[in-house]
């Protein structure tokens, strides 16, 4: 547990579909599932677990519920990131406590275009002086609007208690500007259809939507790779590209919430204002499925 590597899942959050609660059974089940299927872990509370649609209990019990089937050696990181840095740094303590063994922190976005360089790095700095546990910087400019440049890395590289970077801006220019600009970080990519490339660049791992519905196929594009076997991770990766580009991309947190109830998971409804998918929408994910071949997963 020195460092993450390979596929980290950022899990949906389940409602209940009558009472729109957060439905824990659901929620452990689909997290036994994917770190059956070969993740190294999971995210709580991120961009794919609708986080900014949570309310503090939810992603405090959400943490907690999930450390019941997180096993040691596998990776609990919680979405920490909040508007102020005072509400970021008490999301991290609660993270902590709830069993979190890292935090992801994306950048303010309400605030976005008031909010300068040397304002966000001592927004980092601070949360990262604070949180109990390693701190990841989350760069997700499509909904924050506040991208993380390699600058900003470059001046929080030597902090001791930043282990590393997710990005996902889907720019592989950006992620190689990132290793430079902190070489001794643990890089993660943002984007499943860019997995193997950041591999080749020297990402750990990724945090990948797509590990939501099609687990086994993305950790296989790690495992390949990882034993020398670039043309086998290659030829995986173009597999699953669609994927990322079609269904997580285009179609955000509905869309993955209906590809994990088309391929045996639980996905179910999202929270308003998101709204599910359309008949057309849904036809479409299930056609690219079955065109991918990813098959249901069966539980442990």
């Amino acid at each position: 547990m020195d460092r993450p590597a390979g596929l980290l899942v950022p899990l949906t959050t389940p409602f209940d579909p009558a009472t729109g609660d957060v439905a824990p059974i659901s929620l452990r089940e689909n997290a036994r599932r994917v770190l059956h299927a070969g993740a190294a872990g999971v995210v709580a509370g991120g961009s794919t677990g609708e986080a900014a649609l949570l309310d503090d209990s939810e992603f405090a019990q959400v943490i907690e519920w999930l450390r019941d089937v997180v096993a040691d050696g596998q990776w609990l990181i919680a979405g920490a990131g909040r508007e102020s840095t005072r509400a970021t740094i008490a999301a991290c303590h609660v993270a902590a406590e709830r069993g979190a063994d890292a935090v992801l922190v994306r950048t303010p976005s309400y605030y976005a275009p008031s909010i300068n360089a040397p304002a966000l790095a001592a927004h980092f700095r601070d949360v990262a002086d604070a949180s109990p546990v390693p701190v990841l910087l989350y760069n997700m400019p499509k909904y924050t609007h506040l991208p993380i440049t390699d600058a900003l890395l470059a001046t929080l590289a030597a902090h001791e208690n930043i282990l590393g970077a997710k990005d996902s801006s889907g720019d592989l220019k950006n992620f190689s500007a990132f290793r430079e600009a902190a070489p001794q970080w643990t890089m993660l990519m943002g984007s499943a259809a860019l997995f193997y490339a950041a591999l080749e660049l020297g990402a750990a791992g990724a945090i990948a939507a797509v590990g939501c519905f099609a687990p086994a196929e993305v950790a296989a594009i790690w495992t390949a790779f990882s034993a020398q076997d670039k043309a086998e991770a290659g030829a995986k990766q173009e597999r699953l590209a669609p994927l990322h580009t079609e269904i997580v991309s285009k179609l955000g947190v509905p869309g993955v919430k209906a590809a994990m109830d088309a391929t045996g998971f639980v996905g179910g409804p999202v929270r308003a204002p998101l709204a599910s998918l359309g008949q057309k929408e849904l036809d479409t994910v299930t056609k690219l499925l079955k065109t991918v071949g990813v098959a249901p997963v069966d539980a442990a």
